[in-house]
């Protein structure tokens, strides 16, 4: 059944109030547990000092964030204006010296780009970096697909398992709190990206790149720390584009995206004051205390959170690449808007990285399921030791991989007769609502096996165990319910973009008519 199915606006409405409704409730349990348990002894050091003049504290359980937005804010926000202004002053120097800047342009940014690298972290990580380029580069020269996959991953291995690990980390000096981020941070993308330049010289059929065009993809310094990967072909046609010419309402819109972002900043710093989400699962005899409904809550919100996360850091960073007239990688899709395991991820970057070199490539159209099979064991094989090998990664991964290919299982098996016959006969709005139930599992086998990846074992066990087993038949089956009334409203909205879609591609046919 088509996606255009629409159901009655009654009913659209229902569905909205009873999502608000669960939602209000379910927040206002996390917002009573972080208020009355801010003494508890886990809380005390994960929750500091926040707004003196509301008497609140504020949940500073997350590194990541607080590094960007709090502790390194300046540093950050110094280092990639830097770089903007580089670019432009050489961009208006370089004409009274004779050198065309914009056909320079990822020159120029590769200069700027390897200063601040030298001078953050040192020779010693400029050399190894630099080393590990070579090789690769090297080994790029052989055009053999096979062999760039070996080399790369076997470059990454050194960085993610010890005691390899270690021994490099031995060479780089210096004591600064960012140094551990920052050399683990660039050193493994800047493996992904010497990959991504091997397999597309494989591809290129005459002659090869050169090793100044692998500096200047891997030295663009607002992908070179925390990402996100732009694929070397796309970099590499955009970056030597002396087109400059920017598309109507595009600086408007640059404005927009980081008036959003910043406005994002502000609400999560909002929230964090009141609802102790990264705290409250760390400790789990408080978490045994609450209710079922507070459990989904927990477990929903801190998704949404690492989503919120990635998407204003990514944005930040694509609002500086987009004033270099790139076009990067689009933030991860709403962890709220996804039901289906094809279109989960948290960073879209490594998603596209995966799916060009390993999942497209070996799936192919990801009809056949012994391909599929194959396809998504060794995306997720790659996933697991750029993620770093330990326990909690391995379960993740494999409980994502089997939900890939279950969903390829189930739509398999209801495409055959008599389950194609039955829905063939129902209406659009009938199918769009069965389809909805098994999209509402689905969307609690995502949250539940990704929470893992963001907490620990023990708290999505304790949230799995509550919410199917001792919580059914009331509290699983109330979950599942405003889960599906969430899910209907996505498919709505997605409903609304397909036919506006259809409405514009309609549009320039009519014209031609006319």
């Amino acid at each position: 059944m088509g996606i255009k199915a629409a159901l009655p606006k009654v009913e659209l409405y229902l569905y909205t109030a009873v999502l608000g409704v669960a939602l209000t409730w379910a927040g206002s349990w996390i917002v009573e547990a972080s208020s009355e348990n801010v003494s508890r002894k886990v809380f005390k050091s994960h929750v500091k000092p926040g707004w003196h003049y509301f008497g609140r504290k504020m949940d500073v359980s997350d590194f990541e964030w607080v590094m960007w937005f709090t502790t390194f804010r300046n540093h950050i926000l110094f280092a990639l204006s830097g770089h903007v202004i580089f670019a432009k002053i050489c961009s208006m120097a370089s004409p009274k010296i004779g050198i065309d800047g914009c056909k320079h342009r990822g020159l120029i940014y590769m200069m700027y780009g390897s200063l601040a690298v030298l001078l953050t972290m040192g020779w010693a990580f400029m050399s190894m970096v630099l080393a590990h380029c070579f090789i690769l580069y090297s080994v790029a020269l052989i055009k053999r697909k096979w062999i760039c996959f070996v080399a790369g991953l076997t470059s990454l291995a050194t960085f993610k398992m010890e005691p390899l690990v270690s021994w490099q980390a031995g060479f780089v000096t210096g004591s600064f709190d960012l140094q551990d981020i920052l050399f683990y941070g660039g050193c493994g993308f800047s493996i992904m990206r010497c990959m991504s330049f091997a397999l597309e010289n494989c591809e290129k059929k005459d002659g090869n790149y050169t090793f100044l065009d692998l500096l200047k993809y891997n030295f663009y310094l607002p992908f070179f720390f925390f990402g996100p990967i732009m694929t070397f072909d796309r970099f590499h046609v955009q970056a030597n584009n002396p087109n400059l010419t920017r598309k109507d309402r595009e600086m408007w819109n640059i404005t927009v995206h980081a008036l959003v972002h910043l406005g994002a900043i502000l609400v999560v710093d909002v929230f964090f004051h009141f609802l102790y989400i990264l705290t409250i699962p760390s400790d789990m005899k408080l978490v045994k205390q609450l209710s079922d409904w507070s459990l989904a809550g927990l477990a929903y919100s801190n998704l949404v959170y690492d989503w919120v996360k990635a998407a204003v850091m990514f944005g930040v960073i694509n609002t500086v690449s987009r004033l270099d007239h790139l076009d990067p990688p689009q933030p991860p899709k709403c962890i709220t808007m996804l039901y289906v395991f094809a279109e989960t991820h948290f960073d879209r970057g490594i998603n596209d990285w995966l799916c060009k070199y390993v999942y497209d490539y070996i799936g192919q159209n990801h009809d056949g399921i012994f391909r599929e099979l194959v396809a998504t064991i060794c995306t997720f094989a790659i996933t697991t030791l750029w993620l770093g090998p330990c326990e909690i990664v391995y379960i993740w991964s494999f409980f994502n991989c089997f939900g890939l290919n279950f969903e390829l299982w189930v739509a398999k098996l209801f495409s055959l007769p008599p389950f194609s016959t039955i829905e063939g006969a129902m209406s659009e709005a009938t199918s769009r609502r069965i389809r909805g139930l098994f999209n509402a599992v689905n969307f609690w086998q995502i949250i539940l096996y990704n929470v893992l990846s963001l907490n620990s074992l023990e708290f999505a066990k304790l949230v799995a165990k509550r919410l199917i087993v001792t919580g059914f038949p009331l509290s699983t089956l109330s979950v599942l319910l405003v889960t599906y009334c969430g899910v209907q409203l996505i498919k709505e909205r997605e409903r609304k973009l397909a036919l506006l879609e259809d409405t514009v591609a309609e549009e320039p046919g009519k014209e031609k008519k006319e």
